[in-house]
């Protein structure tokens, strides 16, 4: 039986995108979909009904995943049956031994509730008893697949030996898990490799499918009843869809960094078309039919509807209890992870910001320790003291390695904290005083297209929670504008305060807010004095000399600043990214074992070796991506201030700490 075991190669997405490994694909068969469907076709896309929340036949459009024998989905084939891995043995060189005998059953077949058939595989301990199980829900692959942490800069700064190599990526490790008495449930959800169906992007039908697969799981023979979800990134935001269907036998959930929200936090956030992530994702998809082309609804779909309602998680019918990580530099999970743990209904609930990044936090041992405690006490009922453990821990950033990190506070967000408006003053400054005469500063949005206002505190404060920026704009040759805030910390001398961020890349850390100004419209009964809600379901154009007030949401940050250190807010004109962009998923070659499943350190087996680099991409993959979209932004943006023109950035100062101004 053929089991994936890679081979120690580290192999940077930089490295191998510069290099070539001359795989041939021109050859390669591609599997041909008929589209059998009902709908209209463009080339290798198609629309067709898709049910969503309070819609059974909403239109939706569709493109081609990779097939199962492209080298970058990684594939290592089907081969349904049992295997014993044995104690001590290794999925790769370098990895983590196994602390105990594991039970696996690969490609177990499973069917929801309509009759579509998937597969999973199955973790368990040898020993015969029942055990809760925690589920790993993603269409990234069961078995390393499209995405992997060798695909990722220095592997994100998660050593190889924290793991065993067996984990889905992002989700749980198995011999970890296996060796404290759980069952791991790696599925291929509905149109993942090779489980029947079409790939969803969350909504109704990502839910409902988690629902029967948990109930389907708390039936099996090995089973306690008690079924948990753990995992990062897509297995977070799938957790939040999934808990909110209420599946009786899901007894306690953990978040680590996911987004809430796909219009607001990642696909459209700020009104502003953002197709070039989800491109990304795409291109580390396989399956044999089709996956919800989401880039393209993202571009067709610009203003919220039931399609964008489907993509927002009911939170308010979450009630199980829920661990729940967040983080202040996930450009797409930042303020979801919050507003998490702000808006689900559980009384049982804890929240902890890490100071790394999702990956590195979730494996790192000793919080892989409290997970255990977390679920020990709500799926193996026992009395371990984890109720007492701290409802809130934050971290606060600082530069020079001296971060706070776990403050326990009691409550998200901090009670403590003073609101303080800082005015934006001549001379490019920011103030705690507005100046009585009216003012404007502007940039050309084809220049350098972004101005900078400063301000240098006087003694250490810290700035912890959510900012808000009102603005009153122009925009001089343009009949919209498109403006991406940031506020970040830079020393006395100007330099930027830079760390590691996710992916393994260093830059600098920045609190962030988007807007596009024709859907600058606020629903007042869910704006709050911290956080402005926009509607997005009109556009108002601006008209020549017509200046108009805006406030944008800037997500969660906590930050120490010390005397004689800035605090930059950049306004600026927004360029999209390009949705050709190519982070590397499925690039690094990765040496898997051919049969058997692990080995014993140092034995010699033959070995199969997937993966490639750009070149392996096939034609049709970039046929099907959607154009970059073109910015609104031209001439000049104008920003007003002074006198009636009350232009101004809201900071969360700790009361505690004081603030000299």
């Amino acid at each position: 039986m053929n089991k994936m075991k890679p081979a120690g190669l580290e192999v940077s997405r930089r490295s191998l995108l510069a290099g070539a490994v001359g795989m041939a694909v021109t050859h390669m068969m591609l599997p041909r979909l008929a589209f059998a469907q009902s709908g209209s076709t463009n080339g290798n896309r198609i629309v067709q009904n898709t049910k969503i929340y309070g819609d059974s036949a909403y239109p939706v459009w569709y493109r081609r995943p990779l097939p199962l024998n492209a080298p970058r989905a990684r594939y290592p084939g089907f081969a349904p049956g049992t295997t014993l891995l044995k104690k001590g043995t290794v999925r790769r060189e370098g990895a983590k031994p196994l602390p105990c005998d594991i039970i696996f059953e690969q490609d177990v077949a499973l069917k929801m509730r309509d009759g579509t058939t998937i597969y999973t595989d199955v973790f368990r301990p040898v020993a015969e008893g029942k055990y809760p199980a925690l589920v790993a829900w993603s269409p990234y692959g069961k078995e390393i697949g499209g995405q992997w942490l060798d695909d990722i800069h220095e592997r994100s700064g998660v050593p190889l030996e924290w793991v065993s190599e067996l984990q889905k990526f992002e989700g749980p490790d198995p011999a970890f898990w296996v060796n404290e008495g759980y069952v791991i449930l790696n599925p291929d959800p509905r149109g993942a490799y090779k489980s029947e169906g079409d790939i969803s992007y969350w909504g109704r039908q990502l839910a409902e499918d988690g629902y029967d697969f948990i109930e389907w799981a708390a039936q099996q023979s090995w089973s306690s009843g008690k079924v948990g979800m753990a995992g990062n990134s897509w297995l977070a935001v799938s957790q939040w869809f999934i808990a909110a269907e209420q599946p009786p036998h899901l007894t306690a959930i953990a978040p680590w960094e996911g987004f809430v929200d796909h219009f607001r936090e990642t696909g459209n956030r700020g009104g502003i078309p953002a197709p070039a992530f989800p491109e990304v994702i795409l291109k580390s998809f396989a399956g044999e039919n089709l996956v919800e082309d989401q880039p393209r609804m993202i571009m067709e779909k610009q203003l919220m509807d039931g399609y964008w309602e489907d993509k927002m998680a009911k939170l308010e019918h979450i009630s199980i209890p829920a661990y729940v990580v967040a983080s202040y530099t996930n450009h797409a999970h930042t303020h979801g992870s919050f507003a998490g743990y702000r808006q689900i209904a559980s009384e049982e609930k804890w929240l902890r910001v890490n100071n790394t990044n999702e990956w590195l936090d979730f494996y790192t041992p000793a919080y892989s320790q409290e997970l255990l405690a977390f679920f020990d006490h709500y799926l193996k009922g026992q009395k371990n003291g984890w109720e007492n453990t701290p409802r809130v821990r934050i971290c606060v950033l600082d530069d020079g390695g001296t971060d706070i990190v776990d403050r326990t506070e009691d409550s998200w967000p901090l009670p403590h904290t003073q609101l303080k408006k800082m005015f934006i003053t001549s001379g490019a400054q920011l103030s705690p005083l507005g100046q009585n005469i009216p003012a404007s500063l502007s940039y050309d949005v084809s220049g350098e297209g972004k101005t900078e206002l400063h301000f240098t505190f006087t003694q250490d404060t810290e700035l912890t929670g959510y900012m808000k920026l009102k603005l009153w704009v122009e925009a001089q040759g343009a009949d919209d504008m498109e403006l991406e805030i940031g506020v970040e910390k830079r020393s006395k001398d100007g330099k930027p305060f830079e760390r590691l961020l996710g992916e393994g890349v260093k830059g600098p850390v920045v609190a962030s807010g988007l807007l596009r100004v024709s859907q600058r419209a606020l629903d007042p009964t869910l704006s709050t004095e911290t956080e402005p809600f926009h509607t997005h379901i009109r556009e108002e154009k601006l008209h020549a000399g017509e200046i108009v007030p805006v406030e944008i949401g800037i997500w969660p940050m906590s930050m120490l600043y010390h005397a004689g250190e800035k605090l930059v807010l950049t306004i600026a004109a927004h360029r999209p990214i390009p949705t050709s962009i190519d982070m590397g998923f499925g690039s690094a070659v990765i040496e898997l074992p051919a049969s058997g499943g692990t080995f014993m350190p140092g034995e010699k087996i033959k070995r199969i070796s997937l993966g490639g680099p750009a070149s392996t991409l096939l034609p049709f993959v970039s046929e099907q991506q959607v154009a970059t979209p073109v910015s609104r932004n031209a001439g000049r943006h104008i920003i007003h201030f002074g006198g009636k023109y009350d232009s101004y950035l809201q900071i969360p100062v700790v009361s505690k700490m004081g603030m000299v101004f």
